[in-house]
């Protein structure tokens, strides 16, 4: 009897039982040796000609059915409840969902969670691992307060002996504070060797655009390998925010000419650009929050405000 058939039919002895829970760890077993065998089944040889991710769609159908049931099992008593099952089963179905590149079906997932009243009385390893999950679609969808928020927990809770996970957590939670505009200090980087990220934190701080490239360029396999890279990229317009915030210091000016800040980027390995395009980036700044201010096109300078022209960017998003 094949694993998806097996699970078939504990499916049908949950719908058989009334207001007994019991069987959930039997269940939570069952799933998971259902998902290994799938992820399994995708990267042996037998099924390479087939259909990439068939494999691990048919075993998310099996947990959805056994999902069903979970959340709809609302008239049994707090104790006997198959809610108690929901949430191994949701980390399960993300594990599946990322692994297929199919983020969209995770948002009822989420809501379902989320909306729980059992959401915080779980087990804390199955509440981490579903704030890790949740805190990558956050930060997906651009929402880095939110993806802050979970990937801290999830790396606070996490217990210290896991050091492996920490630092899988660290992965993502260090480009997020970055883009809130915290730097995470050497010792962290060094003891959960992520020193990868070491020069591009510099590059970023510096507003270094050259050493910025050089350094993705570098570490372009590990960035992308860790699902990051487009995450990293948007990290130069901070770099950006950081040069202008240098020339600004180093003029003490409130008004800064355009052509200043062209110089700047051009010493920084921006060799091919041009007066519109540093408008067009000081422009998107402004629009940002990044920058406090407006540009004077007749004048061709930046105009930035005398009190705190360049805002945390913790206080932006």
């Amino acid at each position: 009897m094949s694993h998806s058939s097996a699970v078939q039919v504990l499916i049908k002895i949950l719908q058989i039982q009334k207001e007994e829970n019991w069987m959930l760890p039997v269940m939570n077993m069952m799933c998971l040796e259902l998902r290994l065998l799938a992820v399994k089944t995708e990267t042996s040889k037998k099924i390479r000609n087939g259909k990439p991710g068939e494999n691990l769609e048919k075993c998310a159908e099996c947990l959805m059915s056994c999902f069903r049931i979970c959340a709809a099992d609302n008239r049994s008593s707090e104790d006997d409840t198959k809610r108690w099952g929901m949430l191994s089963l949701v980390n399960q179905l993300l594990k599946v969902y990322f692994r297929i590149n199919k983020l969209h079906l995770c948002k009822p997932l989420i809501r379902a969670i989320e909306s729980s009243i059992y959401k915080d009385h779980f087990s804390l390893a199955q509440q981490i691992t579903y704030r890790f999950f949740v805190g990558r679609k956050a930060m997906f969808d651009s929402n880095y307060k939110a993806a802050d928020e979970y990937l801290t927990y999830a790396f606070q809770h996490c217990h210290k002996k896991s050091k492996k996970n920490k630092r899988l957590i660290l992965m993502y939670l260090i480009p997020v504070k970055m883009l809130l505009g915290y730097i995470p200090k050497h010792n962290l980087l060094k003891k959960y060797n992520l020193i990868e990220f070491c020069d591009l934190i510099e590059a970023v701080k510096k507003g270094n655009l050259q050493n910025l490239d050089i350094v993705m360029c570098k570490q372009e396999s590990f960035l992308i390998n860790a699902g990051i890279y487009l995450i990293v990229e948007k990290l130069k317009l901070i770099a950006y925010r950081n040069l202008f915030k240098k020339v600004y210091l180093i003029l003490n000016t409130h008004q800064i000419d355009i052509q200043s800040l062209l110089c700047a980027l051009k010493i920084y390995g921006r060799s091919e650009i041009n007066m519109d395009e540093t408008e067009c980036l000081v422009a998107n700044l402004i629009f940002d929050g990044k920058i406090k201010g407006y540009i004077s096109h007749q004048h061709k300078k930046v105009v930035i405000s005398k009190q705190n022209p360049f805002p945390k960017l913790s206080s932006l998003l």
